[in-house]
């Protein structure tokens, strides 16, 4: 292991020492971070006449608005709410900023496979696939866009064109890998159930955007706009708003539980 890496390997360490602390004295859910992939001059992935960035912006005003309206208690925080572009780090800073206890990235996925469809949910964790791998890349290139995204320290020399990058920083998440997992299955689970899109199970890679969030966090690859099956129901009004209460029953259930079982070391500060 080189200096670069062993230093980067002890950040990761100390982050989740320090963020399991942080878990253990959580003990309530009432803010949750809504992120919607990509925005601005950075479209995401196309597919007919489809583009990630506005299809993800309307699955995540519908959730939020699902959870505004049902859930009182818990307050809702958006990283764009219209066709903006923001960092990849400055999306976790919102996270952080709001100490959020849940954080959902929702995105589109896309494959040269026209084949390939369903949906995905990531948790951050290593490299298990090759396909997951290229999922991760292809996100984390947003990066590319940009201006100073060498210069920028949260990111601590991140080289999106490093194989080894990929995978470096994914012991960041350790300390609430047990929730992002039960919360990506619970996602996974009401897709199976309430949309007519295949669900390709629950996954790990290592995501830019969920490698600085101190709280559980997922990306939700809501389906494949190179799909034609696929990107009918992510398309429509009808097939979002799917999407959007399949996503929203999750959070629920995970909220519910949380609840019910509240780590140890007092209220949430």
């Amino acid at each position: 292991m080189n200096k670069r890496n062993l230093i980067l390997f002890l950040a990761c360490l100390t982050v989740t020492i320090t963020s399991f602390n942080t878990v253990e004295n959580k003990n309530l859910f009432d803010i949750i971070v809504i992120d919607a992939g990509h925005g601005g001059h950075d479209p995401g992935c196309n597919g007919g006449n489809s583009k990630e960035k506005e299809v993800t912006l309307s699955i995540a005003l519908k959730l939020g608005k699902l959870i505004e309206d049902s859930l009182k208690d818990v307050k809702v925080v958006y990283t764009r709410k219209t066709d903006k572009f923001i960092e990849l780090s400055e999306r976790s800073n919102i996270a952080n900023k709001n100490s959020a206890d849940l954080f959902i990235s929702i995105h589109c996925n896309a494959n040269d496979n026209k084949e390939a469809n369903g949906t995905e949910t990531y948790l951050m964790g290593l490299h298990k696939m090759e396909g997951n791998l290229e999922v991760s890349k292809r996100e984390n290139n947003v990066i590319l866009l940009e201006e100073n995204y060498k210069t920028n320290k949260s990111y601590e020399g991140y080289d999106p064109n490093s194989p080894a990058a990929h995978i470096i920083f994914s012991l960041m998440q350790n300390a609430y890998r047990a929730q992002s997992i039960k919360f990506a299955g619970l996602v996974e689970s009401e897709f199976k159930t309430k949309s007519k899109l295949k669900s390709r199970g629950v996954k790990e890679a290592g995501f830019l955007v969920l490698w600085r969030t101190a709280m559980p966090g997922v990306l939700i690859e809501t389906g494949f706009l190179s799909s034609e099956s696929d990107r009918k129901t992510l398309s429509k009004d009808s097939g979002q708003v799917i999407m959007a209460n399949a996503i929203f029953n999750a959070v629920k259930k995970y909220k519910t539980s949380t609840v019910a079982t509240p780590a140890a070391g007092g209220a949430k500060k």
